[in-house]
């Protein structure tokens, strides 16, 4: 880990985030980027290109104040801190600078079932997650450590998700957790027997590693949707944080249909990382 992107907005949900970055930071000797987005609405551009110019410079001014304010803070004087303030139109500019800059991973605060307050209020959080090529970690309060002993890594073993789970596997990696991989068998026509899901995490492993090594940290659980069933499991195993495979629009692969991702995101008071098919 070398580069980290936390968007930020000024509310104590991105002060979360950042903090967060800091310890991530200061332990792995990485570099932050603050990155603001500044709000120029487009109903601007109605106006003379003079007005324009004065406009973007009053606005610039008073989000340099305010950052130089935020950003005042003693967690981050053993980091090495980068503010980057933007204008933007639309989320995707969130992964394109942090493409740019090469970074490994966006951290996020978030206000629970209502998204990332401010420039995140609403559904934009989502948008962000989507958007995404990088992991992006969201977190929902102040932590008080980063040491993240077990992971919790939902998986739907399908053909299609191979290449990103061999991703997730290397770039949690730098956390030396517990990683328990976790399949959710649900009351549908996608409902396996034990048989079958054996046979599935096997196939999946020997294609995955080559051997099936993994097998004893798999678990199978039955519930009647794949959210409940990812939190419940990790709120009983003591977990710290939990890692989805997102499908950009379309969620999470296979059986991860419709907006998983998003919902775990939302209503997990666990740390969420999210990675992008």
């Amino acid at each position: 880990m070398k580069k980290i992107v936390v968007p930020i907005d000024f509310s104590e949900y991105s002060e979360f985030a950042l903090q967060t970055a800091a310890m991530l930071a200061e332990k792995y000797t990485a570099k932050i980027y603050a990155l603001h987005m500044l709000d120029v609405h487009e109903g601007n551009m109605s106006q003379s290109i003079t007005n324009q110019q004065e406009r973007s410079i009053f606005l610039l001014k008073i989000a340099e104040q305010k950052f130089e304010k935020f950003l005042d803070k003693d967690y981050l004087k053993n980091v090495i801190l980068i503010p980057v303030i933007k204008h933007y139109k639309v989320f995707s500019e969130v992964n394109a600078f942090a493409e740019q800059e090469n970074a490994d991973f966006i951290v996020m605060g978030s206000h629970g079932t209502n998204g990332i307050k401010g420039f995140f209020l609403g559904s934009n959080t989502e948008k962000v997650v989507r958007y995404a090529s990088i992991p992006v970690l969201i977190v929902k309060n102040r932590l008080l450590n980063i040491d993240f002993k077990d992971v919790v890594i939902a998986t739907d073993f399908s053909k299609e998700s191979i290449n990103t789970f061999k991703k997730v596997l290397k770039r949690l990696d730098f956390l030396n957790a517990r990683k328990h991989l976790l399949y959710i068998n649900l009351p549908d026509e996608n409902f396996k027997t034990s048989t079958e899901m054996d046979k599935m995490a096997n196939d999946f492993l020997m294609e995955v590693e080559g051997n099936v090594d993994r097998l004893i940290n798999v678990n199978f659980v039955c519930e009647k949707s794949i959210e409940k069933g990812i939190l419940n499991f990790s709120n009983a195993i003591g977990a710290d944080l939990i890692s989805v495979i997102t499908h950009g629009r379309k969620g999470l692969s296979h059986i991860f249909a419709g907006s998983i991702s998003e919902d775990v995101g939302n209503h997990s008071t666990l740390p969420v990382i999210t990675f992008k098919m």
